[in-house]
C-alpha cells in the first residue's frame, strides 16, 4: 500500500528529501534504524513518534532534548498532524507534513481516458499575421505610378559663384593694373620713352 502522507525536510542535513510515511508506526530519530532517520546533533537517538489513528498521524515527543515543535509551537503531549504543518527538531530541523503523492491514481486516470474516444475538432487555419513592414512596391517600366511618389529631403546644392561677377572682378582687376602702371610712369616722366603715342590721347600734349 502506497503511503498516503510524507515529511519533506525544508531545512537540515538532506533538505529536499521525501520521508514516506508506512506502517502504524513511525520512529523520528538520530538512529539509523528508525523510520525517519536524521543524522544531526540537534535529533535526539529515539526524538518523536508517530502514531496512525484512523485517516492521520498522531505525534508524540519521546523526551527529546531539544523538544518537538508543532508549527512552531513546541508540544508536550499527543497533537494530530494536518497536511501543511511544519515540524521543528531544535533550530534547524525543519519537516513539512504533507500529502503523499499517489502513482496508483494517475495510473487509474490514466486507463479511463484510454477508453474515452477522441474527439477531433477540425481548427480553422488561422490567417498569416500581416506584416509590421510593408514590402516595398517594384515599379517597370511603363507603369503608371497608383499615387503620387514620396518627395524626399532636397539634396543641398552648393551655390556656385556667378560667372559674370568673375568677369567683373577680372575687368576691373585689369583696369587698375593699368591705371597703377600709367600712374607709375607718369610719376617718373616714362610716358614719352615708352608709351609716346598714348601722351595725346591721355594728356593731350605731346612728348618734348
Amino acid at each position: 500500500m502506497a503511503a498516503q502522507f510524507q515529511f519533506v525536510m525544508r531545512s537540515g542535513p538532506n533538505t529536499g528529501q521525501i520521508y514516506p510515511l508506512e506502517g502504524p508506526e513511525i520512529i523520528i530519530g538520530r538512529d539509523a534504524s528508525n523510520s525517519v532517520a536524521i543524522n544531526d546533533p540537534e535529533v535526539s537517538r529515539k526524538h518523536a513518534k508517530l502514531n496512525l489513528q484512523g485517516p492521520s498521524y498522531v505525534i508524540q515527543d519521546l523526551g527529546s532534548t531539544n523538544g518537538t515543535f508543532i508549527n512552531g509551537q513546541r508540544i508536550t503531549g499527543t497533537q494530530v498532524l494536518k497536511p501543511g504543518d511544519t515540524m521543528s527538531f531544535g533550530e534547524h530541523i525543519v519537516l513539512m507534513y504533507e500529502a503523499a503523492y499517489d502513482p496508483n491514481a494517475t495510473v487509474a486516470s490514466g486507463q479511463a481516458l484510454k477508453t474515452v474516444a477522441p474527439v477531433h475538432m477540425s481548427v480553422p487555419a488561422s490567417a498569416p499575421a500581416p506584416s509590421s513592414t510593408p514590402a516595398p512596391a517594384f515599379s517597370y517600366s511603363g507603369q503608371v505610378p497608383t499615387g503620387p511618389s514620396p518627395v524626399g529631403a532636397a539634396p543641398v546644392k552648393k551655390k556656385k559663384f556667378p560667372v559674370w561677377l568673375i568677369i567683373v572682378i577680372v575687368f576691373l582687376l585689369i583696369i587698375c593694373a593699368c591705371v597703377g602702371f600709367f600712374l607709375v610712369i607718369d610719376q617718373f616722366s616714362l610716358w614719352c620713352s615708352v608709351l609716346p603715342f598714348l601722351v595725346p590721347i591721355i594728356s593731350g600734349g605731346t612728348c618734348p
